[in-house]
Formats: C-alpha cells, structure tokens, sequence
C-alpha cells in the first residue's frame, strides 16, 4: 500500500509507503515500480545518491540539474530529520517561486517526489541525518547549478548560522535566475 497526497504544486508529491512494524522495528518497501505505476507514478529512476550531513542546519540547496539531463527525484531520511523543499521555476508557470516545505524523519518515513523544473534543498533538524535519493538522470557536472537558499521566501524554521557548501553559500538569487525550465501546461 503506497498512500500519496497531492501538495499546492502540482506534480510534487508526498508518498507514504506502508510500513509492518512490530517489537523488532519495520519493514517498508521504500520504492516499488508496480505500486507506483499504480498510483499514477511512471518514472524510471537511473541513479540512488545517499548523503550525511553531521550538524544540525546544514542546509544543501537549492540545486537543479538543467535540461538536457534535467532530474526527477524522489528523496527520503535515512536517519535524523530534516525539511526538504522544492521550489517552482518553470517559466509561464502559474505556481512559478512557490514551495513546498515538508518534514521528512526516520521515524515519520515520507518521501518527497520532486519533479523536473523543481530547484530542491533541504535543511538537517537533527545531527548525522542521512538523506536517500532516486535520480531519473546521472549526474551531469555541465548542467548542475544552484540558487541561493533563502532567496525564495521559504520560512526554514531555522534560527542561527546555516552551515553551506562554497557553491551554496557563491549560489545566485532566485530573481537573478535566468531558469532553463518551461512550463508545459
């Protein structure tokens, strides 16, 4: 069983992939093709990026991966707890710098499906907090690049100094953002 729920973007999704759970833990199927065609979710994912972030508010994003290797991602929390957002920079798209901010845990088990022409980020809540993610396309280093993180208007929930990559902290403005995506609608 595979429970998703719709969010104010459309196309981004959050899943809710059924867990057994008894005195020893859980046992989840985090991804499943079958149970995704099922509920309407056809993608062929080409690549699994996993990533640990030791200190609570290491924010990584918001990043894109632009046409012609642009990326469909469908991310989950290992360990830890962290807000996960995605950002809308289609161009002539009705929901065009609007997000969708959701808490993914361990515990809580959701994944956010983020679809090409999302920027994507997120920001650690609890220290050593692993984050798992399926790519539609490899990593492409010609077509990789970023927006600055607090230039989209999302409320964080974060008080202090965010701990940044060079390319995140260099990253350009969201009104800067000349976006290579194209609303399709």
């Amino acid at each position: 069983m595979l429970y998703v729920t719709e969010t104010p973007l459309p196309g981004v999704l959050i899943l809710e992939p059924r867990r057994f759970g008894d005195a020893r833990g859980f046992f989840s199927e985090s991804w499943n093709k079958q149970r995704m065609e099922e509920a309407g979710i056809d993608l062929d994912f080409v690549q699994d990026n996993h990533s640990l972030s030791a200190q609570v508010g290491t924010v990584r994003g918001l990043h894109f991966q632009s046409p012609p290797h642009a990326q469909d991602k469908l991310v989950r929390c290992g360990q830890g707890a962290l807000l996960d957002v995605a950002v809308d920079v289609r161009k002539g798209s009705p929901t065009y710098g609007q997000h969708v901010a959701v808490e993914l845990t361990a515990e809580n088990g959701k994944q956010l499906l983020v679809p090409k022409g999302f920027l994507h980020g997120f920001l650690t809540r609890a220290p050593n907090t692993e984050i798992i993610y399926k790519c539609t396309d490899y990593y492409a280093p010609e077509c990789d690049g970023a927006v600055h993180w607090d230039s989209c208007g999302i409320d964080w929930e974060f008080e202090g100094d965010a701990l940044l990559s060079e390319k995140d902290a260099a990253a350009q403005t969201l009104a800067d953002f000349d976006s290579p995506f194209v609303w399709e609608g």
